[in-house]
C-alpha cells in the first residue's frame, strides 16, 4: 500500500497541479505541502496540523479521505514524536487542573443563580456580624478617666444660675 505522501504526490501530478496552485486553493503553505508529499512530518509541531492539512489536501485531490486518514493514523503511530498525544501542561495534573475541569463542566445559567444566592447570604451574614459588633460596643468604654475642673467664676464660660426663690 502506498504511503500518504506517495498518494498525495501521485494524485497532484495526475491532476497536473503545481504546488503553488494547491497552496492557493487550500491556503496551506508551500513548504508544508512539500513536507507532506515528502512524508517529513517532523516539520509540524503537533499531529493535529498534519491531520488537518492532509484532510484538506486529500479533499482537494478528490481522494478517499477516510482511507487516507486511516493510513495517516497508522504512519503517525509508527513515529516516535507523534505516537502519544502530548501533555497539554507538561506536568502532572494537580488540584488546579481538577478544579478547572470541574468548573468547565458547570451549567453556568444554573450556577449563576446559585452564586447570586450564595453572595446574598454571605453579605447578609457579614451585615449581621457588623451590626452585632457595633451595637454591643459602649462608646465610653475606651475613654481615659478624667477629673472635673469647673471654670473660673466670672469668665462667662458658664451661664448664671438663678437664685432659688423663697417659698411663702
Amino acid at each position: 500500500m502506498a504511503t500518504v505522501a506517495q498518494q498525495l504526490l501521485q494524485a497532484r501530478e495526475g491532476k497536473n497541479l503545481t504546488i503553488y496552485q494547491v497552496a492557493e486553493s487550500t491556503k496551506i503553505r508551500t513548504d508544508h505541502i512539500r513536507a507532506l508529499e515528502a512524508g517529513n512530518f517532523d516539520v509540524f509541531s503537533a499531529p493535529v496540523y498534519i491531520k488537518g492539512f492532509v484532510r484538506t489536501y486529500a479533499t482537494l485531490l478528490r481522494l478517499d479521505v477516510g482511507e487516507v486518514m486511516r493510513t495517516l493514523e497508522a504512519e503517525l503511530a509508527q513515529t516516535k514524536k507523534f505516537r502519544e498525544p502530548p501533555s497539554l501542561t507538561g506536568r502532572r495534573r494537580g488540584i488546579l487542573d481538577f478544579l478547572t475541569l470541574q468548573l468547565s463542566k458547570l451549567n453556568w445559567k444554573v450556577a449563576r443563580v446559585g452564586l447570586v444566592i450564595l453572595g446574598v447570604a454571605v453579605l447578609g451574614f457579614a451585615g449581621v456580624l457588623l451590626w452585632r459588633h457595633f451595637h454591643r460596643a459602649e462608646p465610653v468604654v475606651n475613654l481615659p478617666p478624667s477629673v472635673y475642673k469647673p471654670n473660673k467664676p466670672g469668665t462667662g464660660a458658664t451661664l448664671p444660675v438663678p437664685a432659688p426663690k423663697n417659698k411663702p
